[in-house]
């Protein structure tokens, strides 16, 4: 299995090119989207199966949402569990057999490289760069939302020079987010491919098994990290100097 830190290229659509994590980004959003449709078809008020298993996730998640955002917590919430379902359906996906194995052989520069058809999202920096960029692009949005644009851009910017720095530094923090959530999610992803690459390599059976249960607790800690750090980026950000609850 060979190990490459940039997505493959596997095609195009016109003039779009299509990398494999791209195409696996696409069947994540088409799993997640039937399931919905499934769960939500026949909705009853003792819930079983899926229904039921599904209310408790959510219900938990909002409950704990609730504790930090407070009234806010129904604008906040389906936009930090979408990132937390998609986010962990992508890593888990990411573990199944004929990922990295399956996929088609290509001359480049001369030389035959393998490139695999299914690949785990996460483990392109591209993708989790998007998902940190939305995440950070929605959190001022709700920003000057709840505190209005001359509130919001009071966080930033005044008179007095050492507000003024003050502020500057924590614009400065604001890029420094979109880093730390894009590169977190990706180190921990990628590492982990690396490393079930090497372990499968040496040993094709059982000696893999603890590591795929490893990266399975990883992909549901990472989902979790995403989820909770939009969160409490989107808490902080949307008060006020001195607001209490």
């Amino acid at each position: 299995m060979n190990i490459e830190l940039a997505a493959e290229q596997i095609g195009h659509i016109g003039a779009l090119p299509v990398t494999n994590t791209m195409l696996m980004s696409w069947v994540v959003t088409a799993i997640l989207s039937i399931t919905a449709i499934i769960v939500s078809r026949k909705v009853t008020l003792v819930p079983a199966g899926l229904q039921n298993f599904f209310e408790f996730v959510i219900e938990y998640a909002y409950n704990m949402t609730e504790e930090l955002a407070h009234s806010k917590a129904k604008v906040f919430f389906p936009f930090i569990m979408t990132f937390f379902l998609f986010i962990i359906t992508s890593n888990w996906l990411g573990l199944l057999p004929g990922f990295g194995t399956i996929g088609f052989n290509e001359i480049k520069d001369g030389k035959e490289t393998f490139i695999p058809l299914l690949r785990s999202i996460n483990a392109d920096l591209n993708m989790t760069l998007s998902l940190a960029l939305v995440s950070v692009i929605v959190t001022h949005f709700f920003a000057v939302r709840y505190l209005g644009i001359k509130d919001y851009l009071k966080k930033w910017f005044a008179l007095n020079p050492i507000f003024l720095f003050v502020g500057l530094l924590e614009l400065v923090g604001e890029v420094t987010k979109v880093v730390s959530l894009s590169f977190r999610l990706f180190g921990n992803i990628f590492a982990g491919e690396v490393v079930l690459a090497t372990i499968a390599g040496i040993f094709a059976f059982v000696a893999p098994l603890p590591f795929y249960f490893l990266e399975i607790i990883v992909g549901f800690v990472q989902a979790a990290v995403f989820m909770m750090l939009t969160l409490t980026f989107m808490v902080l950000l949307t008060e006020k100097h001195g607001e209490e609850h």
